[in-house]
């Protein structure tokens, strides 16, 4: 694995999954749990991956069921993760760092605890924590500014295009954790 150089910038914000831990998340489970909460609703769901079934949730009024089955699976996942090499940056950058993430914030708490990477982070910000998801800009710069960090001194660190989108829509420079993209 070729580690991304942040030596350039005074906060680093990393994506979870594919980043620092690798999420042993059933993601197909997790689809079948998530349709069957939007049939429950009357929704049809048997087209949509799980970015769509989220979108249909807030529109059929059960996003906060579909949520708690998710993080369910995100949770667990969460405690089988396997520890990334870039985590070893993380704990040594000496810079105030933070994560961004599409999973649950919760989630996103139990790997970092599991991996003893909690001391080292200032400030979690999980698909739940906004009322937005990452491409949109608002989750990092939740991120930080709960770590009372300006954008243009830090990075953002990702594993995929979506990151990268992230970043550039909030004006922070973006790295990628193995030089391009693993996914969406």
């Amino acid at each position: 694995m070729t580690l991304p150089d942040l030596s350039a910038f005074d906060a680093v914000v990393y994506d979870l999954d594919g980043t620092l831990v690798d999420l042993r998340v059933d993601w197909n489970d997790a689809a079948s749990d998530a349709a069957a909460v939007l049939r429950n609703a009357g929704v049809d769901a048997d087209s949509l991956d799980l970015w769509k079934m989220l979108d249909a949730a807030d529109d059929a009024g059960v996003r906060d069921d579909l949520e708690r089955e998710l993080a369910a699976h995100e949770r667990e996942g969460a405690w089988l993760s396997d520890r990334l090499p870039l985590a070893d940056h993380l704990a040594d950058d000496g810079v105030p760092s933070g994560v961004c993430s599409l999973n649950a914030e919760d989630a996103c708490r139990v790997a970092l605890d599991v991996h003893d990477l909690s001391d080292h982070v200032d400030a979690v910000v999980g698909r739940d924590s906004v009322a937005t998801r990452k491409p949109d800009p608002e989750p990092l710069l939740t991120t930080l500014e709960r770590m009372a960090v300006d954008p243009d001194s830090a990075v953002f660190v990702g594993d995929s295009a979506r990151d990268e989108v992230t970043a550039d829509r909030a004006g922070v420079a973006f790295r990628y954790v193995d030089g391009g993209p693993t996914g969406v």
